[in-house]
Order: structure tokens, then sequence, then C-alpha cells
């Protein structure tokens, strides 16, 4: 899916401090995912992996791994902002990452982001706040709220 901006410049992204981004398309959260995550983390609690035993969970059946949840940020970002014309863009960390309710295999997620605020750094660059929200179709609870920090340099 091609971005909804894009921007190729630092001065293009000073100009989005305080933008509301959208939302991004959903996306399907399957076992098949699930297990896959599992297996590359060694993570294999039955309330991701087990369908059966989940069945009786707490949560009536299996869920996605928070930190899955979490990383699908990055690809589903994508969708919403392209950043062209700058030497180098690095993720610098995340600040208050709460995961307010879980995400159920079968259910499909979307980002919604906006841009908190843009700051100049050393090095002839610029950090970049983004509050993330990723909802879950039918909730009204955001499945993870988390401030990613971006550092862009020309």
């Amino acid at each position: 899916m091609t971005a909804l901006r894009t921007v190729t410049n630092l001065d293009e992204i000073v100009a989005l401090a305080g933008t509301d981004l959208g939302r991004t398309g959903w996306q399907a959260i399957t076992q098949e995912r699930v297990n896959t995550f599992a297996d590359a983390t060694g993570d294999h609690q039955w309330i991701h992996t087990d369908p059966e035993r989940a069945a009786a969970g707490p949560f009536g059946g299996t869920i996605s791994h928070g930190y899955l949840t979490l990383s699908l940020i990055i690809p589903l970002f994508n969708e919403l902002l392209a950043i062209e014309g700058t030497s180098m863009s690095i993720n610098y960390g995340l600040d208050k990452v709460r995961f307010p309710s879980p995400v159920h295999v079968g259910s499909r997620i979307r980002l919604h982001g906006a841009v908190e605020s843009v700051e100049e750094v050393r090095g002839n660059g610029v950090e970049m706040r983004i509050a993330f929200t990723v909802e879950v179709e039918g909730t009204d609870k955001p499945a993870c709220v988390a401030q990613a920090v971006y550092r862009h340099y020309a």
C-alpha cells in the first residue's frame, strides 16, 4: 500500500509537528502469524499458541503477543508516512508503551498516528515523536498505545 503522505526533506518533517497522520487500512491477525512470532521469539505461552486450551482461558481464545502488536506498528506506519530525501532515519526508541486490551486471533487491527513534536538535534537532524494507537475493529479500547521516537538526518 502507498503511504498517505510523503515528505522529502527535514523542513517538511518539521512542518508535520501537530499533524494527525490518519489511520491505516485493517490488517488481520491470524493464528499463523502469532505462531510464527512465537517461533521467532521463543514465547510459546498457551494463551497465544494453543487454541483449545485458550478457548477455556481468560480471553476465550488465543490472543496476539503484545510485542507482536507493537512490532506491527512499523509496517503499518509505512502506510501513513513515507520519508524520502534523508541520508538516514533511525528508530530511536519508544516511550509510554501500554497494552490496554488484547488482540484476539481472527480480529483486525489498524494504526492511528499523530506527530506530537519535531525538534532539531545535533548532526543536522530532527527528532520526531509520534503518538501511535493500535485500534481493534469493533472495539473502543485500543490494543496498544505508544510514543515512538525517530531521528532523521539530512
